[in-house]
């Protein structure tokens, strides 16, 4: 990480409520194409979240505790806090002298930009505004937000803009916390209802419609200069197995996450809506 902090644009997508099952099974059938594009050898990586529902996953995530993959460790980080007998720092991370990476890649002049989506990235109120405060820049608004059917299109629009708008020279470091698979997400099942409630199947349903769009997002992200991104999802959720439904609590499905970085080296086009 260390030569590609500095030489590259960063981005960091987290897929927030995204189980591993589902999206395994998703880029195995080719219902996420986009996606799959860049996943080694077209599979995610089955990793260990590091909390069990949105704020305590990105507090962990920023200080530099990606998802760490399931299997016994321990696992060298890409980024990492300055900590004395830290054994997951290697040679290869990139460590900051700050509490947290936002800040560390701020002092390494990149321009930190956030684009919110569920509730704790919203700026509306004191707990709100704790994880976007973090950021140079945050943005968020209703439309991004986990009642909207076009969360995802709205961000990426959002994010096209930011860059559009940067000096050529200026390095970003773009966040982006996908709203769009966190329940409510029954609107993206075709011929669901609200009565039919969120399920499995409509949990899938949002992530092929996220994928439809993130193409726009990874040309965007790859129009200046080669671009470093780490998609995963922060924490799973759970649709009824062994009685249990939704997150903070301690479910195989919560904790197993899908997790990848690559790099995007070009424009692509994205696809349609």
């Amino acid at each position: 990480m260390n030569e590609i902090v500095g030489s590259h644009d960063l981005l960091l997508v987290t897929l927030d409520t995204l189980r591993y099952d589902v999206a395994a099974e998703l880029a195995a059938a080719g219902r996420i194409p986009n996606l799959a594009r860049h996943l080694p050898g077209g599979r995610w990586e089955r990793r260990h979240a590091p909390g069990s529902f949105t704020y305590a996953s990105h507090q962990a995530i920023f200080a530099g505790f990606l998802p760490t993959p399931a299997v016994q460790g321990p696992h060298p980080r890409l980024f990492a806090a300055r900590f004395a007998g830290s054994e997951s720092t290697t040679g290869g991370t990139f460590v900051h002298d700050t509490p947290d990476l936002v800040s560390g890649l701020a002092e390494e002049g990149y321009r930190t930009v956030c684009v919110g989506g569920v509730g704790f990235f919203s700026g509306q109120g004191p707990l709100g505004s704790v994880l976007p405060d973090l950021f140079q820049e945050s943005h968020w608004e209703p439309d991004f937000g986990v009642t909207s059917p076009t969360s995802f299109a709205s961000q990426v629009t959002r994010a096209e803009e930011i860059v559009a708008g940067l000096p050529p020279e200026q390095r970003l470091f773009l966040f982006l916390n996908v709203s769009a698979l966190h329940q409510p997400n029954w609107f993206h099942l075709p011929g669901a209802t609200r009565e039919s409630g969120d399920t499995r199947a409509s949990h899938a349903a949002a992530l092929e419609y996220v994928d439809r769009h993130i193409g726009r997002l990874f040309a965007a992200m790859s129009s200046r200069r080669p671009c470093f991104a780490i998609v995963c999802s922060d924490h799973g959720t759970a649709y009824g197995e062994d009685g249990f439904t939704g997150h903070r609590l301690g479910h195989e499905v919560v904790w197993t996450v899908p997790y990848a970085h690559f790099f995007l080296n070009g424009p692509e086009r994205g696809a349609a809506a």
